[in-house]
């Protein structure tokens, strides 16, 4: 059996033993041209070719078992649509996406528990409900994600038919698609039928653009409905960029300013608006800059509950950004201020916990929960060529090792 090292080696080799350098994202056309055709903008072919090869050797991997699991059940399950909620957003229109903030709980005070009241960092179920479509969104996101990776890896067309009817009946048959918009997004019971923090939901569809590129080498989905998916993202970016919602959304200075970032650039690179993401990620540094301090802390996320969560959450949406810069030549990896500030001085600050999130200073109500932490170390281990990041993400990859992202992230190897 081949190490992990030689693995990686033999997938970047081309004729004459040469050993390739990193694949290159360029703008609208994404990872195409070194993939094969597909046009994936976070999901790098070289990481998942290094897999597919060590997958071959040893298939019982954790994480292959568990995806062709979700994807065996995905097979299974009905479509999703938003109009199946029991509810009807504000607007009447029942193909409008509608949720409920989180945090938000009826006020015992009140015989009719109106208007609900915030408890940060502790999550109401009620959000979960089919009277919502978050929890729908959810699982869509996850179908058609495990079900094209699982078509990656296999190469069996039952898995690309299932997510192409998934995509199909959720963004584009008449009947049952989402208008393209978050006007009645996380809505509060009492307050509002809709918030900026709604605009973050959107979070769920970064999957299904990437699962999108991987289903374009099978017949899952025609030309013209390619086309008319990516007609659908390009008015959800229009709405991002011009409703009263998504413009509050974009001037948010916590962890929703750098998710506004993050999505409204996928979206853009993915429906062909280059400007659009060029735009965006050349005033992020700026963003980044008034949210980071020198020391690599984020004072916003740290005056939440949940602040290690929402620290490695935010850094998260911020290494997604670095990606998608990169597609349209600027360079956020690299980044930084004269008095320090920067992605890798936030990660350092991170760092420092590794194996010790019990001593994190600031309020945390679940200091368990450790996949964020680990998501950032190894994706940090790539961006900056840099093994002692590896070294603290390794107990993490074994703690979590059903975890998808093993699948698209290898260790990184010097």
């Amino acid at each position: 059996m081949k190490s992990l090292p030689a693995l990686i080696l033999a997938a970047a080799v081309i004729a004459g033993g040469v050993a390739q350098a990193a694949p290159v994202c360029q703008g609208a056309m994404g990872y195409a041209d070194a993939f094969e055709g597909r046009r994936t903008f976070l999901w790098r072919p070289d990481h998942l070719a290094v897999t597919k090869a060590r997958l071959q050797a040893a298939p019982g991997d954790p994480a292959y078992v568990a995806l062709l699991a979700r994807a065996d059940a995905a097979l299974g399950h009905a479509p999703y649509s938003v109009v199946d909620k029991t509810m009807t957003p504000a607007s009447g229109d029942r193909h409008d996406y509608m949720s409920m903030g989180p945090y938000w709980w009826p006020d015992r005070s009140k015989p009719d528990g109106l208007p609900y009241v915030r408890r940060d960092g502790v999550m109401n179920p009620e959000r979960l409900t089919n009277a919502f479509d978050v929890s729908d969104l959810q699982a869509l996101s996850d179908d058609v994600r495990a079900l094209s990776l699982a078509y990656y890896f296999t190469g069996e067309a039952r898995y690309s038919t299932k997510a192409g009817e998934l995509v199909r009946v959720w963004f584009l048959d008449p009947a049952t698609r989402m208008n393209p918009n978050l006007n009645h997004g996380q809505a509060v019971p009492g307050r509002v039928s809709g918030r900026a923090e709604g605009v973050i939901d959107a979070h769920r569809l970064v999957p299904i653009v990437e699962a999108l590129g991987l289903l374009d080498t099978s017949d899952a989905l025609t030309e013209a409905e390619r086309t008319a998916l990516r007609d659908w993202f390009a008015a959800l970016v229009e709405w991002m960029a011009t409703s009263p919602i998504g413009r509050e959304e974009a001037a948010a200075t916590n962890n929703h300013g750098i998710y506004f970032d993050a999505l409204i650039t996928h979206f853009a690179l993915y429906a062909g608006m280059e400007d659009v993401a060029s735009t965006i990620t050349a005033r992020t540094s700026q963003r980044l800059a008034r949210q980071i301090e020198p020391d690599g802390r984020m004072p916003e996320e740290l005056e939440r509950t949940r602040s290690l969560h929402y620290t490695t959450w935010t850094l998260t949406a911020a290494f997604d950004l670095a990606d998608m810069a990169a597609c349209v030549g600027q360079d956020l990896w690299g980044w930084r201020t004269e008095d320090g500030r920067s992605l890798r001085t936030a990660t350092g600050y991170l760092e420092t916990y590794a194996g010790r999130e019990q001593d994190w200073p600031w309020p945390e109500l679940d200091k368990t929960e450790t996949q964020g932490l680990y998501e950032v170390l190894a994706r940090g281990a790539w961006a900056w060529s840099d093994a002692d990041l590896e070294a603290k993400a390794a107990p993490y990859r074994a703690r979590h090792a059903v975890l998808e992202l093993n699948l698209r992230l290898p260790p990184y190897t010097p």
